[in-house]
């Protein structure tokens, strides 16, 4: 535990207590049951008022939670860390403490329920009286809380799990077996595993129009897919705007695709515009800086 047995040690310790509970899920009453030691005790330790915590009860919070307990001497680079001592858990993962957000009461969140900001309607799930997740801010009908969280296990494990995959998640260009003037573009996890493709090609709007366009090309977006149960993370945008800096790099003027329905949305959500010159198709526009991601 090192030399800090001061406040601010104190605070350390109960904010790292937070931070494995939320890594393990588990409410206050859950890590009592789990480690024998009684809930009033957690809640103190976390509060900082439990000016004197014995070795053993930190000791058995901690391996309930999932992490381990480190010593660290004082030529240590990790002593006086109290994240890098004692605040990873089994997989080496490091802690993320965030104990500053409160509810109305002035009342902390619970630390296992991974409170979340309410930016739109979405984010939300007591929403279910809008029509509509692009309602803007200054049109919702009922006043909308600052923050929310899932009280539903199920669907937490859910969200870690697809933020773990969208933050791991790699875009690559294939070229093996791929025509030149074509992309396959892969979204790829650690293992391998594709989770995401596009594929584009380029076409001469001389031979598309029957008029001499001098060099004119243009890169088609062919279609994206994205794993259904990873979409709206993101990825399927990641792909088209590293298409976006390809043909950048290529010299390519424009790109375009044909859309209806539910790819419209997602088009203009990547910054496509709608070409008047030709329905149903739509167009990135440069300059290319100030539409990518």
């Amino acid at each position: 535990m090192g030399d800090e047995s001061g406040a601010d040690g104190l605070a350390d310790l109960g904010s790292m207590l937070r931070s494995l509970r939320r890594q393990a899920d588990l409410s206050q009453r859950e890590l009592a049951g789990l480690s024998g030691v009684p809930q009033s005790t957690v809640a103190r330790i976390e509060s900082g008022q439990c000016t004197d915590p014995r070795f053993q009860t930190v000791h058995r919070l901690i391996r309930a939670a999932g992490g381990r307990l480190r010593l660290a001497g004082a030529g240590d680079p990790a002593a006086g860390d109290p994240a890098a001592s004692c605040g990873c858990d089994d997989a080496g993962r490091e802690v993320i403490q965030d104990d500053t957000r409160r509810d109305e009461a002035g009342r902390r969140y619970p630390a296992h329920l991974d409170v979340r900001k309410v930016r739109t309607l979405k984010d939300w799930s007591g929403a279910w009286w809008a029509y509509s997740y692009t309602l803007a801010p200054d049109r919702w009908p009922l006043r909308v809380p600052e923050v929310t969280y899932d009280l539903d296990r199920g669907r937490r494990d859910e969200r870690r799990l697809r933020e773990r995959i969208r933050d791991s998640v790699v875009i690559r260009r294939v070229t093996e077996g791929v025509p030149d003037g074509c992309w396959r573009l892969l979204a790829e996890l650690p293992d391998g595993d594709v989770v995401g493709e596009l594929r584009a090609h380029l076409r001469s709007l001389s031979l598309l129009y029957g008029e001499d366009w001098g060099n004119g090309r243009e890169v088609v977006l062919d279609g994206v897919l994205v794993a259904p149960g990873l979409r709206l993370l993101g990825i399927g945008r990641r792909l088209v705007t590293r298409l976006a800096e390809e043909t950048r790099l290529a010299g390519v003027p424009a790109v375009c695709a044909t859309a209806e329905f539910g790819g419209i949305d997602f088009l203009r959500a990547c910054g496509y515009q709608l070409d008047g010159s030709r329905p149903a198709t739509h167009r990135l526009p440069r300059p290319w800086s100030a539409r990518s991601g």
